[in-house]
């Protein structure tokens, strides 16, 4: 069983910055990729950045957001700066993960609100 478990939401005025983190356990033989996904009230979840070989951003956070990972952790971290109101969401993460005897599985975490507001 995989698990991945996000931390480091939270409230934060704008302009102001966060760092999420998300660590996943279990039994891994690999991660690729890994990233972020936001869902925001109302509204369908999109993607806000991935990393592999290379890395993606969402054009919305394009400058402002930075996806990184650990892979001796699997680990997988973002940082947000110069958050804006419209950053205001659950944010998920998301890891492909190559699972002993069941070849490459999709996992999400439970997810963790970031709230952008003064």
């Amino acid at each position: 069983q995989v698990q991945l478990v996000e931390s480091g939401g939270g409230l934060v005025q704008p302009g102001g910055s966060l760092r999420l983190s998300c660590a996943a356990s279990g039994s891994i033989l690999g991660i690729d990729p890994m990233g972020w996904y936001r869902q925001a009230p109302g509204k369908e979840r999109e993607l806000v950045a991935t990393i592999s070989n290379n890395i993606n951003y969402a054009e919305s956070v394009k400058g402002r957001f930075f996806i990184s990972r650990d892979n001796a952790k699997n680990t997988v971290y973002l940082q947000m700066t110069s958050l804006k109101s419209e950053d205001t969401a659950n944010y998920y993460c998301y890891a492909n993960v190559w699972v002993p005897g069941q070849g490459r599985m999709d996992y999400w975490g439970k997810g963790t609100l970031v709230t952008v507001s003064s």
